[in-house]
Formats: structure tokens, C-alpha cells, sequence
């Protein structure tokens, strides 16, 4: 985990998860790692989930995922006008 990647082709992700989910990847070096308690709140705020943290060669990596059902169910919104 720290120093590697987490898939073959040096994705943070697999990529079966592409299928289910809209991801954002987010980065920035490891010295930096309070960034990730802003982006934790901010995203959470917008309805994202933090899926992974991986640090490794100097850099902090943060994978955030909305399921493709959550991203719908939005979308729609409420019912009647």
C-alpha cells in the first residue's frame, strides 16, 4: 500500500469501480496531509464518500465516490410541481 500503487496500470483506484461510482482524485504532498481533513469536510458536504488514502513517494492521494444510484436518486429530485 504506501509507495504503490493500487492497481497494475498506477490507478488509485480499481477500475471496476468506475462502474458503480463518479470518483474524484485528489493529491497533494504528504507533508500537506491536513488538506485531507478540508477535503473530507467539503466533499462530505456535497454528498461524496472518501473511499481511499494512499501515501507513498512523497504524495497523499484521496479517492472520494458517489455510487451511480446516489447520483440519479439527485438528479431527479422531488416529486410533482
Amino acid at each position: 500500500m504506501p509507495g504503490r500503487p493500487s492497481t497494475p496500470d498506477g490507478q488509485p483506484y480499481p477500475s471496476d469501480w468506475e462502474d458503480v461510482a463518479d470518483l474524484r482524485v485528489l493529491r497533494t504532498k504528504d507533508d500537506n496531509w491536513q488538506q485531507l481533513i478540508r477535503w473530507r469536510r467539503d466533499m462530505g458536504r456535497q454528498g461524496w464518500r472518501l473511499l481511499r488514502v494512499t501515501a507513498g513517494n512523497g504524495e497523499l492521494v484521496a479517492v472520494f465516490g458517489r455510487t451511480k444510484n446516489d447520483l440519479l436518486s439527485r438528479s431527479e429530485g422531488p416529486a410533482g410541481d
